[in-house]
């Protein structure tokens, strides 16, 4: 799961984070965790997002608290996550225990350039987090810790919140359905059944 820079694999860590799985729902920030978590197994109950920056974290708040007993499991980058740190103050106050955060920090914008974000220069969003009022916190830089990570994201125990330095090569890109609203039905249905749609 080490790449040759020492860090994590991204995708071999989204791998392990979704291997059986089971219910849970995963919402995806735009970029390099969508295409992961298309990579390792396209889902019906995956949410990936082409747009919306800074939204990914709120997405999920949403989901958890609307589907209390289904864990929700929401993997983004640093770049996406800068963009949204009131969310951590939000998620924190509403404390949903099925909600997971993971962010994969590779310390750069990688769907804009590779322009090195603030994490690189020492920001900790670990301690934004748990100063905000997480609960359960976790940094992880060794593959020997993604057990203990993916027991918490399966533990119930949230609001939970992670980061994951992973490395910052490219990968080949597997992407996702373009039409927001095909990914938005399939989830909508594999959560609620086929009827859904003619509900609303």
């Amino acid at each position: 799961m080490l790449a040759e820079s020492g860090k994590l694999d991204r995708r071999e860590l989204t791998r392990a984070l979704l291997e059986d799985r089971g219910e849970m729902a995963v919402i995806a920030g735009l970029g390099a965790p969508a295409w992961d978590i298309t990579a390792v197994g396209d889902h019906p109950l995956n949410l990936p997002l082409w747009g919306g920056m800074g939204a990914a974290a709120m997405i999920g708040l949403g989901l958890a608290l609307a589907q209390p007993a289904r864990k929700v499991l929401v993997i983004t980058g640093d770049g996406e996550m800068l963009m949204g740190l009131g969310a951590l103050a939000t998620i924190a106050v509403k404390k949903p225990r099925n909600l997971s955060i993971v962010v994969q920090d590779n310390e750069h914008y990688g769907e804009t350039g590779m322009q090195e974000t603030a994490t690189k220069y020492g920001v900790d969003l670990v301690a934004m987090a748990r100063g905000a009022g997480f609960p359960h916190t976790m940094l992880v830089t060794k593959p020997e810790e993604v057990p203990a990570l993916k027991a918490a994201i399966h533990a119930g125990n949230g609001p939970f919140f992670a980061v994951a330095k992973i490395d910052a090569a490219s990968k080949k890109l597997v992407l996702p359905p373009r039409d927001g609203s095909i990914i938005q039905n399939r989830m909508r249905e594999a959560i609620l059944g086929p009827a859904a749609h003619h509900q609303l």
